[in-house]
């Protein structure tokens, strides 16, 4: 009963890490440059921060992410590329519609979009877990749709095949849990119990950080957001998209933490044996979040495969 207990416990401190990054409700105002996507009759703002010259590199937040989280990375990249970081629909101060279109097919397409609509060309797509996913389904379209646009692709303890749920996505497909289960437990105390998760070395936790994504809880459609995209982050046929990545010939840069918990190792070790022409390199002392925990060592590998 005890480990069922702290199971539950884990699960609604991660879910409440994820709710942290959704600063703004549907409706609110944006206060930096955004993107209108979507449909005509159902347009969606997804707010993005840009920044440099030189050739476009595209930066994708994983789940329960936003722009906040390449603080650390993106004005460095910025100093020799043009970096576009990007809150995905539902994260961060994007729109959060009270829809279910949060799978990782809905927001690979509003940012083909976005790629077709800014005309993003040499573009390097950089994805860390969901985000990581996202970037994957735009490769698939380097040849087709996105043809002549995406030239390298970056991959950050990525999702990329069928793999256990963690407790607190199934959780969150719970409805009486996903609704109110959040609320049993103080937001700052979620946070930091999460951010344990996530991180290797919890004493590299800031308190400001903890603040930062706990302050966001009780946004209505951010938790709505949050648990519509926890539903969908494995696609049903994710296993079939799957047999399609020896199809991206793209020079690619896997990047993976030594101690994932969330995305373990072996799925990097997979996606390099399927991806024609990538390149693994591990982070030691990081858990799911080398763009937080360990950003010398990120930007040290990125900048060395793109060439800053």
């Amino acid at each position: 009963m005890a480990k069922r207990e702290l199971k539950a416990t884990l699960g609604l401190a991660a879910i409440a890490l994820a709710l942290g990054s959704c600063r703004l409700s549907a409706g609110d105002a944006l206060d930096g440059p955004y993107a209108r996507l979507g449909p005509p009759e159902a347009p969606v703002r997804l707010y993005y921060q840009e920044e440099g010259k030189g050739p476009p590199l595209l930066l994708i937040h994983g789940f329960g992410a936003s722009t906040y989280t390449w603080r650390h990375v993106a004005p460095e990249l910025a100093q020799t590329h043009r970096v576009i970081a990007v809150d995905l629909k539902g994260f961060g101060q994007s729109d959060k519609p009270f829809d279910a279109r949060y799978s990782v097919f809905d927001q690979a397409e509003l940012l083909a979009q976005l790629i077709e609509d800014k005309d993003l060309r040499d573009l390097t797509l950089v994805g860390h877990s969901f985000g990581g996913g996202i970037a994957l389904l735009l490769a698939l379209e380097a040849n087709q749709r996105l043809e002549g646009r995406i030239s390298r692709l970056v991959l950050l303890d990525s999702i990329a095949y069928p793999q256990h749920i963690p407790v607190f996505f199934r959780l969150l497909d719970m409805p009486v849990v996903s609704q109110v289960g959040v609320r049993m437990v103080p937001p700052s105390v979620q946070m930091r119990v999460a951010l344990k998760i996530a991180y290797l070395d919890d004493s590299k936790i800031d308190p400001d950080e903890v603040e930062i994504y706990a302050a966001p809880l009780k946004t209505a459609a951010g938790k709505h957001a949050i648990i519509h995209s926890a539903r969908q982050i494995m696609p049903k046929d994710l296993a079939e998209i799957a047999k399609r990545y020896n199809t991206i010939a793209l020079p690619t840069l896997i990047l993976w933490c030594d101690h994932d918990r969330i995305v373990p190792l072996e799925v990097g070790i997979k996606l390099r044996r399927s991806l024609p022409n990538s390149t693994l390199r591990l982070i030691e002392d990081c858990g799911h979040m080398p763009q937080e925990e360990q950003p010398a060592s990120t930007l040290k590998l990125i900048k060395g495969f793109i060439g800053g």
